[in-house]
């Protein structure tokens, strides 16, 4: 397991212009990489700026893991964009912005499997917790999902539309749509309070009068 020190100290997020000479002292140091989708959003704006070519290994998520640096796969939420997963899952695999433009040849994305290994095993170690999170065995935490939809299977578009039917937390479900009726759930408030989705649903509430 990695030292609580080495995390804190040697764990750049995004890491889009991160240089080969960066990458080995990050290795050497025992750090490892978070890595968020802000590429899924601006992309566009990186190849006018820096060009295709930069944008190509922005980030080098291939050639991290080649190296054996821990690689997490995150969103950054309510930041460059909310908590959805399927945006940067989408964008891992498909080299491609969610307005279509291709960033990534095949040497530089990433396969479905590696992927989603990367958003459990992969960001468990961030936090000290891949002994107890990060796959379906005995022993681990038991938090999984169901979706509604075969990820390893669906046309990449797709990925973008993927929700959850059931979702469970240590055991308990925490989240159940109208495909588990028995177990279903109210919605949670979103995050944070601010958010246009709480606005937008409070001004219905007002119109309609309930």
């Amino acid at each position: 397991m990695h030292t609580e020190l080495a995390s804190e100290l040697t764990s750049p997020d995004h890491a889009e212009t991160v240089s080969d000479q960066n990458l080995k002292r990050i290795k050497a140091l025992g750090g490892g990489i978070s890595v968020q989708a802000r590429m899924a959003f601006a992309g566009e704006y990186f190849i006018e700026r820096y060009g295709k070519e930069a944008a190509r290994r922005a980030p080098p998520i291939r050639k991290m893991l080649e190296m054996g640096i821990p690689v997490g796969l995150g969103t950054d939420g309510t930041r460059v964009a909310s908590f959805n997963p399927w945006v940067t899952y989408y964008w891992a695999v498909s080299g491609r912005t969610i307005g279509g433009t291709e960033l990534y040849g095949p040497e530089n994305r990433l396969d479905r499997r590696t992927a989603l290994k990367l958003f459990t095993q992969g960001s468990a170690w961030f936090s000290g917790e891949e002994e107890s999170k990060g796959e379906i065995a005995p022993g681990m935490v038991a938090d999984f999902a169901i979706l509604d939809r075969d990820i390893f299977e669906v046309e990449e578009p797709e990925l973008l539309e993927t929700r959850a039917e059931l979702t469970v937390v240590d055991g308990e479900i925490e989240y159940a749509s109208d495909a588990y009726p028995e177990h279903k759930t109210r919605a949670l408030p979103a995050i944070p309070e601010w958010s246009p989705v709480t606005y937008t649903d409070r001004r219905q509430q007002t119109t309609t009068g309930s």
